[in-house]
């Protein structure tokens, strides 16, 4: 068995649970691999003497690991997603970022939920992801997303307009700043803070939430992603933002973008106890209302 280890090259608490994990898992007899980026980081700034094999690309990542940890925030798991891509390699997110939707496990808790995967007690939690279509592969093959798929102005320009279709049924046109199409996985992420609803992670749909809208009657919609969103936008500029999770490339006017879910799906590591409702009220602080 092989575990591979993602983080950003920047943590200085990570050295500590990285020593920690290579011992585990030569005690399991467990190989360790890690992101060279972070590997360099560790020895170089942390001043960590092991000696560990790494990894650099998604071809590397997939061709050697049977797992993926990811340490740190939901920003460090969509990046890790880049490379898990559409392997199927399950992952297990350890929180020691802030709000840690995607990363359930505490850092406290990392060594249980370790041997727990070497010990196969886990299940898996299949997560819809979206694709978008319909240009010249400005994303490459990175052309999907976890969380959403954001259509934003470009720079400080005027609000742009966004014709809505839904299977080629036109459905609105969106005056605001921008519009976010969620997944499930998203509901807790952009969208919850421009109003959209929560959704439980396998409800498989999509949720449509405008940022900053004009008319203030254009509310959040949620829909089943088995439909295919189409998109037109106008606006005074020549370009505007689409960004897919954290990923942003300049796109120029009169450009259809489509949006529908991908043909493949995540595999996040959960372990026994760590449940989303759980995990609502450890990040929403629900309950902590003094008066019951």
């Amino acid at each position: 068995m092989t575990i591979a280890v993602y983080a950003r090259p920047n943590a200085d608490n990570h050295a500590t649970y990285i020593t920690e994990l290579a011992y585990l898992l030569d005690q399991e007899g467990v190989e360790l691999i890690i992101h060279e980026a972070f590997y360099f980081y560790l020895k170089n700034q942390q001043h960590v003497t092991l000696k560990l094999p790494t990894y650099n690309t998604a071809a590397q990542l997939i061709s050697k690991a049977d797992y993926l940890i990811c340490l740190g925030g939901d920003g460090t798991m969509l990046e890790a997603l880049t490379y898990v891509r559409t392997s199927g390699i399950p992952v297990l997110g350890i929180n020691t970022g802030r709000l840690g939707f995607l990363s359930p496990v505490h850092k406290e808790d990392f060594k249980k939920a370790v041997l727990a995967i070497i010990r196969e007690q886990y299940s898996l939690d299949k997560r819809e992801l979206l694709q978008i279509d319909g240009y010249q592969n400005e994303f490459d093959e990175l052309n999907y997303a976890l969380n959403e798929c954001t259509i934003h102005k470009h720079d400080r320009s005027a609000m742009i307009h966004i014709d809505t279709f839904v299977d080629d049924i036109y459905l609105n046109t969106y005056f605001a700043d921008g519009l976010i199409v969620s997944t499930s996985t998203g509901s807790t992420a952009y969208s919850l803070s421009c109003g959209g609803p929560i959704m439980m992670p396998d409800s498989d749909n999509f949720i449509i939430t405008p940022v900053a809208p004009h008319n203030l009657a254009m509310r959040p919609l949620v829909l089943s992603n088995h439909h295919e969103l189409r998109f037109q936008v106008e606006g005074r500029t020549n370009a505007y933002n689409v960004t897919l999770d954290n990923r942003t490339v300049k796109m120029d006017l009169h450009q259809t973008l489509r949006i529908k879910k991908a043909d493949f799906k995540l595999n996040l590591i959960n372990i026994e106890g760590h449940h989303f409702f759980n995990t609502l009220r450890n990040k929403l602080m629900w309950g902590a209302d003094k008066r019951f």
